[in-house]
């Protein structure tokens, strides 16, 4: 990847702190040289602006997560192109945080050297690193959880120190999988706050999928709607709130209105079907 226009200086304005992504007519087939091959996607072309959050919703099986290992090199598409930052995507990219729904941390290394695995092994400044990792903790308010080891931490705390894993050398870059899923609700919101706050102020351009709906309004600059398999983009939407987001978006009307016309497209492609009130009724 081009590693100039992702990393800059403190001058540079916040939307360019990202890289741009381009994705062009990008499609998927699992098993070709088989006589059964599979589409899981299907022709999906979308520009990512530098600094943009962009979240990904669809119902499961419509190749969500196969668009995110694609943007990421670590799965070969079967046609099209992909484009970080001015460098087509040919090899796995390293200039990257990557989160999944599993915190994947190591149960026998404490918070805080979990965090910094990533820079030993790719042998990134330590120091600054680890300054880096202690002010993410402070932000998230997980001081106290720094020489803890996952086993004594709780679920939202553990997935919060991946989050700081996944910030912690300031990519220009996040793709993130899920990576709330196995929380509980209340957990979620506290969560889905503290990402967006971070995000806002290195402003990485982020690509976030999700099967909540309301999770992916909370956080979006735009959303991109999936429908089954074969996946294809069948919706648009860009996301006009106010930021930083409140954390109960219940109360702002606009926020139910992009859900509503969010699960409505998921209505009209059969993916949420309603109960038949006609059924079994007398004549």
């Amino acid at each position: 990847m081009n590693r100039e226009s992702p990393m800059a200086d403190a001058s540079t304005s916040r939307a360019q702190r990202g890289v741009p992504i381009t994705i062009r007519r990008v499609s998927k087939t699992f098993g070709q040289d088989t006589d059964r091959p599979f589409l899981a996607l299907k022709e999906v072309s979308v520009e990512i602006a530098a600094g943009e959050f962009v979240s990904v919703v669809g119902p499961s099986g419509c190749g969500k997560s196969t668009l995110m290992l694609m943007v990421a090199g670590l799965l070969k598409r079967t046609r099209g192109d992909i484009v970080i930052g001015g460098t087509e995507v040919t090899r796995p990219i390293t200039d990257v945080g990557i989160a999944f729904q599993d915190h994947l941390l190591l149960d026998f290394r404490t918070a805080l050297a979990n965090v910094t695995l990533h820079a030993d092994i790719r042998r990134l400044p330590r120091k600054e690193i680890e300054a880096r990792a202690r002010e993410l903790f402070a932000q998230l308010r997980l001081t106290g959880a720094i020489d803890k080891y996952p086993r004594q931490l709780s679920g939202g705390m553990r997935q919060r120190v991946s989050l700081i894993r996944t910030l912690v050398h300031d990519p220009p870059l996040l793709l993130m999988d899920e990576p709330f899923g196995a929380l509980d609700a209340l957990t979620r919101l506290q969560v889905r706050t503290d990402l967006e706050a971070l995000w806002l102020r290195r402003r990485p351009t982020v690509l976030f999928i999700t099967h909540s709906v309301e999770e992916a309004v909370g956080l979006s600059d735009r959303i991109l709607v999936m429908g089954p398999s074969p996946g294809e983009v069948v919706d648009e939407i860009r996301i006009d709130l106010p930021r930083p987001r409140p954390i109960v978006l219940g109360d702002v009307p606009q926020f139910s209105a992009y859900v509503d016309r969010i699960h409505k497209q998921f209505e009209r492609l059969g993916v949420l079907q309603g109960i038949d009130t006609t059924a079994g009724a007398s004549p």
